[in-house]
């Protein structure tokens, strides 16, 4: 045990490694147009993703196991062989929205590879089997709810629920999942973790505002979707009385106002009118209908639940007053999360050790952590983000600050390990 330890002091990442392969993953579903790229959960670029970070965990000699809902694990075993019980995970996912960056997600899972790397180049067997996993389908693009390979994982929904999901193109989850061939045989949750550490591009501007280098993530906020229709009555726009018009797509307008005023108010939540689609949507004819979505967040949940409360008796008011109907549904609700203190230090500890500075924050984005978080202790760590651009081609991370987070990553490994 003691030789162990003292050899984990000479491992090291191979920075120049991670930062090619962060390259090469960012290539598949280039958008060459415009320079982002787009993997879709289980569409064929999707699977070419999918292939690569295989191709790498077997590079690397690692136990690869692919869960009911697709989830890729790679593991390396235990100086005596063990790769289900006591493991400590890492990971994030490999799925993109369209037209996007290439280090949300994929950073946290290469980032565990060349911790794994680390050791394998160095000849020696972690007292405890590490694990780097790729969760699917973490964007919920074009399936919901988002973080699903997760939640699946955790139990929080069942597989055959997720496998019945029905795409905004129209297809069966379970059915495409088997089509690119990653409908695995590994029981969902077979492999426990006693520990799940994420690291992660901070997609928000605070680190690079304040120039530190490493974000220790205390918590994550709580999320709300919701999909609104309003219901108005379609007619001339140039003959109809504006006082005798039933107009959805004003009321529509007055919820996107409703909601900045909401968020000025309470300082802390975040309120988004999302997608949006209006029906005939046609230059001279009243909106008889319009669908939107509605995006609340906050890391208090009774601040979250009084936003919910204050919108819904908004929607109620704007029904009596301009004669429209209002149907809402629940696309996804999380709580907000706080993560391990135990975890969230170690990870200070370590950036202080390599000389990096440091802060503890808050996560605005949801990620595969908050899922595990149920069954383990869970911590993230955050490198800046160039301002604080992600989910766009823009979205930039310097090399340099890049490998700084996988050394603090080694560095919270060889600690719990």
């Amino acid at each position: 045990m003691d030789d162990v330890k003292s050899l984990q002091k000479k491992l090291s990442i191979d920075g120049e490694l991670l930062i090619k392969q962060i390259t090469e993953l960012g290539e598949i579903g280039a958008d060459s147009d415009v320079g982002g790229r787009t993997r879709i959960a289980l569409t064929d670029d999707e699977k070419k993703g999918r292939d690569l970070i295989v191709k790498w965990m077997n590079e690397l000699v690692l136990n690869i196991e692919v869960d009911e809902i697709g989830n890729i694990f790679g593991t390396l075993p235990s100086i005596n062989g063990n790769c289900h019980e006591n493991v400590l995970m890492m990971g994030s996912h490999i799925d993109t929205v369209q037209n996007a960056g290439a280090l949300d997600g994929c950073y946290g899972v290469l980032a565990g590879l060349s911790v794994v790397r680390a050791y394998r180049e160095a000849g020696i067997l972690p007292l405890r089997p590490i694990t780097v996993a790729a969760f699917t389908n973490e964007e919920g693009v074009r399936y919901q709810p988002d973080m699903m390979g997760s939640l699946v994982y955790v139990g929080g929904m069942p597989v055959q629920e997720a496998l019945n999901v029905i795409g905004t193109d129209g297809t069966r989850l379970g059915d495409e999942l088997a089509r690119i061939g990653y409908a695995g045989h590994l029981k969902v949750g077979a492999i426990i973790p006693q520990e799940y550490v994420e690291l992660h591009i901070e997609q928000g501007p605070i680190l690079e505002k304040e120039s530190i280098e490493i974000g220790a993530v205390e918590n994550l906020q709580g999320i709300s979707w919701q999909q609104i229709i309003i219901k108005g009555k379609a007619n001339h726009a140039g003959t109809t009385p504006t006082e005798m018009r039933h107009d959805a797509g004003f009321a529509a307008a007055l919820v996107n106002t409703f909601l900045r005023e909401l968020a000025l108010e309470t300082k802390t939540t975040l309120a988004t009118f999302g997608s949006v689609k209006f029906y005939p949507n046609l230059i001279n004819v009243i909106p008889r209908m319009v669908e939107f979505t509605v995006d609340l967040r906050d890391p208090d949940e009774s601040k979250l639940k009084n936003a919910e409360n204050k919108l819904n008796n908004f929607l109620k008011l704007l029904e009596e007053q301009e004669g429209v109907q209002v149907e809402q549904k629940q696309l996804a609700r999380f709580e907000p999360v706080h993560f391990d203190e135990k975890i969230v230090q170690l990870i200070e500890r370590s950036a202080k050790k390599l000389g990096f500075s440091y802060r503890r924050m808050t996560s605005g984005a949801g990620h595969d952590a908050q899922m595990i978080a149920r069954i383990a202790p869970t911590a993230m760590i955050f490198v800046p983000s160039k301002g604080g651009v992600s989910h766009n081609p823009r979205e930039f991370t310097e090399p340099k600050q890049l490998i700084n987070g996988a050394n603090v990553l080694l560095e919270v490994v060889q600690n719990l390990v």
